[in-house]
């Protein structure tokens, strides 16, 4: 039998058992009405409504859609629509009675008792049906699910614990909560045993190796300083989908996912202003430079919410502006985009997609990020791409009345030993200085790594470990701060919101990270120890720095109206020709490394090359 013959099969006994429960009672509102002795004329009257209430009320249940749901499912919402058609029928039956007018006598006791009589029914048959499934499944699971600690005892658990009866995968032996007044409570027959930081006494103690991280609404912190207990204890951890998606429905026991590098790094989620990015982005051209990137595309994926007008992606490559077209059509077919490929070195083919679509705001976000790529070979590119590309584009803004452009930058960009790193700082000072003589407001923003991102150390680090290691870090105090890309993209937005012009915007980046450590989580976290997977030292590369800094030494701050944003003002740029900076980037001749690092130094007076590392390797 397939499986909608097994459905239609369901649907009729269910229909079947409604009708019959109709019938009953009816007959029954009639025997209590009459102590259970009626006489012939009763029962007559009874069998001539019968074959009129009956129908009456199975066709408002048909109508009603009392059996699109499933009865092992069956929750309040259902029990809801029963009492609305119960409760519509019971109007309707007098009332064609009344019409038909029929030679019987209905008590008016009857019309009242047959509804409650027949709610009665339906419901606790539904509400009885669930009850024994859910206890033969979770009998029949709790000999083999893998015995499981639940941390956190709140509504997000509780969900978790109506769900895991159905999944063959895990058994909740007992929950662990740091609220006093939750201690020694059972919820759906699992008793709350103790501080989630008795973790490692119960595991030990009731032999398990698994833990469920049920706290999605707690501080991210507060589940961090969790999963990193557990992991530590040797236990196999896992997270559960967010508070609303379980409660929706959207998403199950199913969705429970093993614990990622992710979660131990991110933070907690971000207030946007709402209403001012809807002002800024609503109905609106918005052209996207570096949109098939890390940040370019989340970028795309997060103004599409706020429901512009056209959404311009400009990209140099083919295949990633393939992907988000893919994208697009798929989660997003109502947004309108237009997919140019362009190098935004080509004035002309940027002059040419902004004057035909006419964007009010332009994000750029295409740049070459890459540290020692950039460092050796690949310098003069870099200062092409990222310094006159930015260039480039502006220009053809200011040109075309383009409201804001607001520029993707990194902390890398202060007092810089890079070659990207100064490229950035430049590409900053080129937007700061057509600022003093343009209508366009141009916008900075400075972050730090974001996790996941293309080229990042998590992805490395991942494919190392699935190789079987060694993990290779630069150096053992090396240190990064890490936001995620959807945290970042927000942030941009955000920024390119509030900015009134020439503002160099730096996001909140958290605490550092030190790598080394990093790369012992993700080991941990893999099921490995570091006797079977080693971490190697390097030496740091090309450019590189042990810490990052989001400030330069000759900047000062002040707060902005979003807590995650600070606002820099940059030192003197007097000195600087932009005419003179222009003819050098414009050059015909292809400089060298050497001669790019001198010449950004003229540029970027705090820029300095880093000595060329000394490799070593420290087992």
């Amino acid at each position: 039998m397939t499986s909608r013959q097994k459905l239609n099969l369901r649907t009729t006994l269910v229909f079947t058992h409604d009708v019959a429960a109709a019938g009953f009672a009816w007959l029954a509102a009639f025997l209590l009405r009459f102590n259970f002795q009626l006489s012939g004329p009763t029962t007559a009257d009874i069998f001539n409504t019968l074959i009129i209430v009956v129908p009456i009320q199975a066709a408002i249940f048909w109508a009603l859609g009392l059996y699109k749901g499933i009865w092992r499912y069956a929750s309040l919402p259902d029990l809801k629509r029963i009492l609305v058609a119960i409760g519509i029928a019971s109007l309707a039956v007098p009332l064609v009675l009344i019409m038909f007018r029929l030679q019987t006598v209905v008590p008016r006791s009857v019309l009242l008792l047959a509804p409650i009589l027949l709610t009665g029914i339906m419901c606790g048959s539904r509400v009885a049906y669930r009850a024994w499934r859910e206890h033969r499944l979770s009998s029949t699971t709790a000999a083999h699910g893998k015995p499981v600690l639940v941390l956190g005892a709140g509504d997000a658990a509780v969900s978790l614990l109506k769900e895991l009866p159905r999944s063959k995968t895990w058994k909740a032996v007992g929950l662990l909560d740091d609220n006093p007044a939750k201690r020694g409570r059972v919820l759906h027959g699992v008793r709350v045993l103790g501080r989630i930081e008795d973790f490692p006494r119960w595991a030990e103690e009731l032999n398990v190796e698994h833990a469920i991280v049920a706290m999605p609404s707690a501080p991210r912190a507060v589940r961090r300083k969790a999963m990193e207990m557990c992991t530590a204890a040797g236990a196999s951890v896992l997270t559960v989908p967010s508070f609303e998606d379980l409660m929706s429905g959207r998403v199950s026991i199913t969705s429970v996912r093993n614990i990622q590098v992710e979660d131990l790094l991110g933070r907690d989620s971000i207030e946007l202003d709402a209403r001012g990015l809807h002002d800024f982005l609503s109905d609106q051209v918005i052209l996207v430079t570096g949109a098939g990137g890390s940040i370019g595309s989340e970028l795309c994926r997060q103004i599409a919410a706020f429901r512009p007008r056209l959404i311009v992606f400009y990209e140099m490559s083919e295949f990633a502006l393939y992907k988000m077209q893919e994208e697009f059509s798929d989660s997003l077919p109502e947004i309108r985009i237009v997919t140019a490929v362009g190098d935004v070195k080509n004035a002309q083919r940027v002059k040419q997609v902004i004057s035909q679509y006419l964007p009010s705001v332009i994000f750029h976000a295409a740049a070459y990020k890459h540290v020692p790529m950039m460092e050796q070979i690949n310098a003069w590119e870099a200062v092409r791409n990222n310094v006159f590309g930015t260039y480039v584009v502006a220009t053809a803004a200011i040109k075309h009345g383009v409201k804001k452009f607001v520029l993707i930058s990194t902390d890398k960009a202060v007092n810089p030993t890079s070659v990207m790193g100064a490229t950035k700082r430049s590409a900053e000072m080129v937007c700061q200085l057509l600022q003093r003589t343009s209508d366009t407001r141009f916008e900075m923003v400075r972050f730090g790594n974001v996790l996941g991102s293309a080229g990042s150390v998590i992805p490395k680090f991942h494919e190392q470990i699935s190789r079987g290691g060694p993990v290779t870090v630069t150096h053992p105090d090396i240190i990064r701060y890490f936001m995620s890309i959807p945290e970042a993209a927000q942030l941009v937005l955000q920024a390119g919101c509030m900015g009134r012009g020439g503002e160099i915007f730096m996001m909140d980046m958290g605490e550092p990270v030190k790598i080394a450590d990093l790369a012992r989580q993700m080991i941990r976290l893999s099921g490995y120890s570091e006797d079977e997977i080693g971490i190697i030292y390097t030496g740091l590369r090309p450019g590189e720095k042990l810490f990052e800094e989001l400030l330069a030494d000759d900047e000062q701050t002040r707060p902005s109206e979003h807590p995650k944003l600070r606002i820099a003002k940059a030192g003197n740029l007097d000195f600087i020709d932009l005419d003179q900076l222009v003819e050098w980037l414009v050059q015909s001749r292809v400089l060298s490394d050497d001669e790019v690092r001198r010449d950004l130094k003229r540029w970027v007076p705090e820029y300095t090359t880093s000595m060329k590392p000394t490799l070593k390797a420290v087992g």
